[in-house]
């Protein structure tokens, strides 16, 4: 089965512009049901307990669960948490979840319960990167796993020519993190760092493109940025589709990936 159609049965019947940039997620190493891995080097499968910090909408917590682990969804938001709520209980087989809505100060999670501990843009968002990281350490079980990202400082360099100024005021986006302070709030916390990635130039152009729309940061937030009928986003994402089905359209995207990604990851693991 082609990775097209794969990803059209996950997805359907969501929207072109998720679609794309999910087949642009896969092909940097996400979403890999072949290897029970959510990201290059992050298995998951039965007897994991994963703890998403941050869930937002709980697409990472749904492919963890379809793959067989435990998941424990906690986000801020209780409409966010509602709806990843109701994705999870709508699979097949009544998968093992819970949800909470907190502040993550303190997690609501006893420790050393997680073998596996996932939060995605996330620390850009808080007053504490330290207090967050901690509480993560704290909830892992000895050699947990844990996958964190962040915006690219690249990238939001960018996004400081073209972006409001609420893009970088509360809720938002209160701090820009170069990658050796990533890493030293990930160290301090007394994980190890394992491996760290970049990705998503696909969605660094999308968001400099979608400040010419004139929707504000939290229209878009509320529509979970699924914005039909923007005549440039729709070209843009089209644009991308065709550069990757071009024969060396994977070997251009890795060249921008590395130019401007959008995101940041760094891979840990907790001491034995």
């Amino acid at each position: 089965m082609s990775l097209i159609k794969k990803l059209r049965e996950w997805l359907a019947p969501e929207p072109p512009s998720q679609m794309t940039g999910l087949r642009d997620a896969v092909l940097r190493g996400w979403f890999n049901r072949q290897e029970s891995e959510l990201f290059t080097g992050f298995p998951v499968g039965p007897g994991d307990v994963l703890v998403d910090v941050g869930c937002g909408l709980g697409a990472h917590s749904q492919f963890c669960a379809e793959l067989g682990a435990r998941v424990i969804m906690v986000d801020a938001d209780p409409k966010r948490v509602a709806q990843a709520s109701a994705r999870l209980a709508a699979l097949p087989g009544k998968p093992a979840f819970e949800s909470h809505v907190s502040l993550c100060d303190p997690l609501p999670v006893p420790d050393g319960t997680a073998t596996r501990v996932l939060c995605t843009e996330v620390i850009e968002h808080v007053d504490s990167p330290s207090l967050l990281m901690s509480e993560m350490a704290r909830i892992g079980k000895p050699g947990a796993l844990y996958l964190f990202t962040c915006p690219d400082p690249q990238a939001e360099a960018v996004q400081k020519y073209v972006a409001p100024p609420s893009y970088f005021a509360q809720p938002n986006h209160v701090r820009i993190l170069s990658h050796e302070e990533f890493g030293q709030y990930v160290e301090a916390a007394g994980l190890i760092i394992e491996s760290r990635h970049s990705y998503g130039f696909f969605y660094s152009m999308w968001m400099t493109l979608f400040w010419t729309t004139g929707i504000s940061l939290e229209e878009a937030t509320e529509k979970s940025f699924e914005l039909p009928g923007q005549p440039l986003l729709d070209n843009w994402v089209r644009t991308w589709q065709s550069l990757l089905d071009q024969p060396n359209g994977i070997a251009v995207k890795q060249a921008l990936d590395n130019l401007m990604p959008k995101s940041q990851l760094i891979l840990a693991r907790k001491p034995l």
